[in-house]
């Protein structure tokens, strides 16, 4: 057991460069205060619906009646104003729990009235581990005022201190896909990929939007009529999801994970016209790679002597 929990503690801690923890803290905080401000108008209509339709889930269910609207429209200012902090790396200690905190609060209060929108729950979890980790001691305010206070203070050296929140975040990415595909086999066994359990997902989706007007996927209609094309996307979906675990413990192995989760999320977007932005701009799977070595790759190499 002590072996085991020494190999985990070597895996789990392993050093890492500040600067690639930076990085992705810019990606994900930049990508979470966009989408804020994308969505600022659409999360402060709730404030004028019918108190009736108020379904508090997560955190807002310590509430037994919505907010007035000036504290909501409050909330995501204060959200969008921590955001910007979040991604600055200003006064870090206090703007990343901070902005974790109210993007948890500013989402689920948005989807106790009506729809859960999933595709957030992985940047949220992302934003607020990533709020609890050192992830402003390079490419930051902070950083930059400290390095004014000693003009000879080298950059901090790789430490597991910048090492373990890459883990986490590779450790969520791969969980949220896991328990999707132990809810598919709960809910459908392995019918979900020997039978024609995802085309009628994709009929009955692009169906419904063109009842309702909404925006729906050609491609997917078109793709119905041929049955045989479903079963394999649907193993190899599965097993894309079942398999996720194994990335955390083989570089290569993340490599094709990624991969696959992305062209995973494009069939998606394609047959179904569902938008999963954070994962397809890439955002999602950051943490599984050495992001920094990219600035070495910029620099224009130096001609050998002679």
């Amino acid at each position: 057991m002590r072996r085991l929990l020494d190999r985990f503690d070597r895996a789990f801690f392993a050093e890492a460069p500040a600067e690639r923890l930076a990085i992705v803290r810019l990606l994900v905080g930049g990508f979470a205060l966009v989408y804020l401000c994308v969505r600022a108008v659409h999360l402060q209509r709730v404030g004028h619906l019918p108190p009736e339709g108020f379904r508090p889930v997560g955190v807002i269910s310590v509430l037994s009646a919505p907010l007035p609207l000036w504290a909501v429209r409050g909330l995501i200012g204060a959200a969008i104003a921590a955001g910007a902090a979040f991604v600055a790396g200003f006064k870090f200690r206090v703007a990343g729990p901070l902005f974790g905190a109210l993007l948890l609060w500013v989402l689920s209060y948005r989807n106790s009235w009506g729809m859960v929108f999933h595709t957030e729950n992985l940047l949220v979890l992302h934003v607020i581990a990533l709020g609890l980790a050192a992830a402003a001691d390079a490419y930051s305010l902070d950083a930059r005022r400290a390095g004014a206070l000693s003009t000879s203070a080298p950059p901090p050296a790789p430490h597991g201190r910048y090492g373990w929140p890459l883990r986490l975040l590779c450790a969520i990415t791969v969980t949220s896909y896991f328990i999707a595909g132990v809810a598919k086999l709960r809910n459908s066994g392995l019918d979900w990929a020997l039978s024609d359990i995802l085309r009628n997902y994709v009929a009955h989706d692009n169906v419904r939007k063109i009842a309702l007007g909404d925006t729906h996927s050609p491609l997917g209609g078109a793709l119905v009529r041929y049955g045989f094309l479903f079963p394999p996307l649907a193993l190899a979906s599965l097993a894309m999801e079942l398999c996720a675990p194994l990335a955390l413990f083989s570089r290569r192995i993340a490599v094709v994970f990624c991969g696959a989760a992305w062209l995973f999320h494009l069939g998606v977007l394609l047959t179904m016209a569902i938008l999963f932005p954070y994962p397809l701009l890439g955002i999602a799977f950051a943490g599984f790679f050495e992001l920094e070595k990219m600035r070495d790759l910029r620099r224009p190499r130096r001609a050998a002597p002679g």
